[in-house]
């Protein structure tokens, strides 16, 4: 959305510069559940109308207001969430003026929404209200790490043991830099108990996993929760690929050696498109290039789940590399996306979520927008009734956005 025109200064157009540092300086205390007042004074000081805070919920499904008193907005029937969908301000009359609508994101992580009340819109307001969505996106960034209103505000079902446990391992659904961006789903959103993705931007490497743990309990989520730590706590000690992969081995038979689990772990730098990968009796991964997918591209000879390798194999981990072109992807995912039947049993298949991945990315989706929909699709393909966890990561490489 273009900016309107600059409007001159004018006494309607002047900052409380003092006023706004003072709030500056309240939000560094400023509880969660204080943050729409805080909000709304911050308005107030760079001259614009009430606000009004929505942050997403766990399955990107509904907006939900910050005030407990207001009613959640759908993701997929509103201006709210064409906003949230499109990361792009809306604007919509409203009887004393106007209401913008804008994106709360946290780098390439969409929060929620904001929206601002103005009298009438112009450059000046419509760029003041997006400084308020980059200072609030930011906030609630930086407080929604350590608070349970946060959390819990954004849950619409009772969340089991073995979820709260794994997701308080995960990262961001979304993160990226100027030349490559990593997204990922997860289901079932409040019963997930194997499944697991990470990513992480090094420098300029993008360092990405998925993990499938055997069975799906309390040790499943404990098993790929180690599995995790132990990769993080190695690519934080400078260890490269193949000391990752072997950190999580090691881990898996010192701690819990009787759980495994399969995964795909790989590392891009993003300044020259290498990839090197390794996989461990995982799916392989899927190279997209040209809005089709290149057969066989990512396989490699099997090697055992992550966890066994000194039981069964004690020969160090293969690693593999190629080299990507300027704006392929890389699908990563566990067998229960493609497993997912309908009422007639019939699969989702390998064939249907790839061309599902294909079509919206085509039709110009965000990478995070086309895996809210796939995973959409999928719950709705099976009734909402997954029988194993469902979770897809995919990053891209695009140098030419430098």
């Amino acid at each position: 959305m273009p900016d309107p025109p600059l409007a001159p200064a004018g006494p309607d157009t002047a900052i409380d510069e003092i006023r706004l540092e003072e709030l500056i300086i309240e939000a560094q205390t400023t509880l969660p559940v204080e943050m729409p007042g805080l909000a709304n004074r911050c308005a107030s000081a760079l001259g614009l109308g009430t606000v009004l805070i929505y942050l997403v919920d766990l399955q990107q499904e509904l907006l939900i207001p910050l005030d407990e008193a207001m009613e959640p907005l759908p993701v997929d029937r509103s201006l709210a969430g064409w906003a949230y969908r499109t990361v792009s301000p809306r604007v919509t009359d409203a009887d004393d003026g106007v209401v913008v609508w804008l994106p709360l994101i946290d780098g390439a992580e969409r929060l929620g929404v904001l929206a601002v009340q103005a009298a009438s819109l112009d450059g000046v307001r419509l760029r003041r209200s997006r400084m308020l969505a980059y200072l609030f996106g930011m906030l609630i960034t930086s407080k929604r790490a350590y608070s349970d209103w946060l959390a819990a505000r954004t849950r619409t079902a009772t969340m089991r043991l073995p979820a709260e446990m794994l997701r308080a391992f995960l990262p961001s659904h979304t993160i990226g830099s100027s030349r490559c961006v990593s997204t990922a789903v997860l289901e079932p959103a409040y019963d997930v108990a194997g499944d697991a993705f990470d990513h992480s931007v090094v420098k300029d490497i993008l360092h990405t996993m998925i993990l499938d743990s055997m069975g799906h309990d309390l040790n499943s989520g404990l098993t790929t929760s180690v599995a995790m730590a132990a990769a993080r706590n190695a690519r934080r000690g400078g260890g490269d690929l193949a000391d990752v992969v072997s950190s999580v081995d090691q881990a898996l038979a010192q701690w819990l050696p009787d759980h495994f689990c399969t995964g795909v772990l790989c590392r891009l730098d993003a300044l020259t498109g290498v990839l090197r990968w390794v996989n461990c009796g995982h799916p392989p991964p899927l190279l997209i290039r040209g809005e089709r997918v290149l057969d066989g591209a990512l396989d490699s000879p099997p090697q055992p789940p992550i966890g066994l390798a000194g039981q069964l194999a004690p020969a160090p981990r293969q690693v593999h590399e190629t080299t990507l072109e300027p704006g392929d992807c890389v699908l990563l995912y566990t067998d229960g996306v493609v497993e997912a039947r309908d009422a007639e049993g019939a699969e989702f298949g390998l064939d249907r979520f790839t061309d599902f991945i294909i079509r919206s990315s085509a039709a110009g989706q965000r990478p995070a927008e086309v895996l809210r929909l796939l995973i959409h699709a999928i719950l709705d393909y099976q009734r909402h009734r997954l029988r194993d966890d469902a979770t897809i990561l995919l990053f891209e490489w695009r140098p030419q956005y430098q």
